[in-house]
Parts: C-alpha cells; sequence; structure tokens
C-alpha cells in the first residue's frame, strides 16, 4: 500500500523557481558581465542568492506539505516566500539592470516576506500534528 500524499502547490513553484534562479544566475555571470558597473553586478548577485536559498525553502515547504496533517501554516509560509521572491529578489534584479533607484524601496517589503516565511515555518515546526501517522 502507498502513502497517501496531499498534494502541494508548492513543488511546481519551487521547481519553477529554481530553474529561473539557474538561468537568472547564468545571464548575470555572463550576458551582464561588462554591461554593468561593479555596484549593479553586487545587486544583481544578492538577488540571485536570495533567490536560490528561498527557492530551496520553497521545496521544503512543498516536501513537508505533502505529508502534513496540519500543512494551513506551511500553506502561508510558502505564500510568504513567493511573495518575499517576488518583492525582495524581483526588485533587485530590476533595481541592477536599470538603475531605477525608487526599486529600492520595494526591497525591504521582500526581506519582510521572507522573515515572515520563516517565522511561520518555525511556528508550523513546533505545533502539534506536524505530520500524519
Amino acid at each position: 500500500m502507498q502513502p497517501a500524499f496531499n498534494h502541494s502547490p508548492y513543488l511546481g513553484l519551487a521547481a519553477g523557481s529554481g530553474l529561473l534562479a539557474v538561468v537568472l544566475g547564468a545571464f548575470g555571470a555572463h550576458a551582464l558581465r561588462g554591461q554593468l558597473d561593479a555596484a549593479a553586478i553586487g545587486i544583481y548577485e544578492t538577488a540571485v542568492q536570495y533567490h536560490f536559498a528561498h527557492s530551496l525553502a520553497l521545496l521544503a515547504v512543498a516536501l513537508l506539505h505533502r505529508t502534513a496533517s496540519s500543512p494551513r501554516l506551511l500553506g502561508f509560509a510558502g505564500a510568504a516566500f513567493a511573495a518575499g521572491l517576488l518583492l525582495f529578489s524581483g526588485s533587485l534584479y530590476l533595481l541592477s539592470v536599470t538603475g531605477i533607484r525608487w526599486l529600492g524601496a520595494i526591497t525591504p517589503l521582500g526581506g519582510l516576506a521572507f522573515i515572515a516565511g520563516w517565522a511561520l515555518l518555525l511556528a508550523w515546526s513546533l505545533g502539534p500534528g506536524r505530520h500524519q501517522p
């Protein structure tokens, strides 16, 4: 008898995000070198680093979500990580290639979303009924 798994919407999101992180990292390493100044490259590299780290966080949420008996907090954590990816890494990617400075004001909102995602994951891990028997 195979174990029953809950469908996790975060697995596809994690896979797509990881794929995009690799593509954007390679693009930055090859196509943008020589096109951007050192400060812009540093901003871009920060975006890639956080993108990779939080793609893995989404993957963890997806894998935990599949066997969780109470996946609600995990769902909120996944949504927070996804929002953080869009706001934090997205704003930094755009800032680095466009130079539009006001995009930097969006970045801290993404950082707050990342913090919320980690806090929700911690809260879930400390709660009762994390896994199905």
